[in-house]
């Protein structure tokens, strides 16, 4: 199953967190090289010494936020009544290639991933 990594995912990498990191590396070993994506990166990058997330982003391919993406992501979110771009930059961007989000905040994205046709599966670190 290929997977995109809400922000949560990378906090908890971040932390040590061993659950989180023995599915990466599985999920590595298989060749389902998980995604984020830039804006995600930003919201928990806060140093260039959180050595453990650098370590995390190496295994990851990072989607960047395209221009051609800004009217999607605020149509999902006018369809929502929601107003973060972030959160809607990661379920288009796991709708785009059938993957599943991994978050630990499954009520914000699985509201968001609902609406999607086809609905993106979201799931609770």
């Amino acid at each position: 199953m290929t997977v995109v990594y809400d922000a949560g995912a990378l906090v908890a990498a971040e932390r040590g967190d061993r659950r989180v990191w023995a599915d990466h590396r599985a999920r590595l070993e298989l060749g389902l090289a998980p995604c984020t994506t830039a804006p995600v990166v930003a919201q928990v990058s806060r140093s260039p010494r959180q050595v453990q997330l650098g370590r995390f982003l190496r295994g990851c391919r990072v989607t960047a936020f395209a221009v051609e993406q800004s009217h999607q992501v605020g149509a999902l979110l006018a369809r929502t009544q929601s107003a973060d771009v972030v959160d809607a930059h990661v379920v288009l961007t796991a709708a785009s290639s059938g993957a599943t989000v991994l978050t630990s905040d499954i009520d914000d994205l699985g509201r968001l991933a609902e609406t999607i046709s086809p609905p993106v599966t979201v799931l609770s670190l």
